[in-house]
């Protein structure tokens, strides 16, 4: 099952990294290769297919900020990733 995705770029996500994830969405493919860095992102298709946020932090998370807390995601967002 895909889902369309926005055509608006998130504020602080990278253009190369938004296009690969609607690529991704609209393929019904569970996530795509980060274009810097090279790093599996799930698609927000995937992460709602779930069920339940997981409180990773995921980068396109698709759940509430009430649903992200709940689930104990961290204040700081996990991307951009430092090692």
């Amino acid at each position: 099952m895909s889902q369309e995705p926005t055509h608006t770029t998130p504020a602080g996500l990278d253009p190369a990294a938004w296009s690969a994830h609607q690529r991704a969405c609209l393929a019904g493919e569970a996530g795509y290769m980060d274009p810097a860095s090279g790093l599996f992102s799930p698609t927000s298709t995937f992460l709602r297919q779930r069920g339940e946020c997981c409180g990773c932090g995921c980068r396109h998370c698709p759940y509430s900020p009430s649903e992200q807390r709940a689930a104990g995601r961290p204040p700081k967002p996990c991307f951009p990733w430092e090692p």
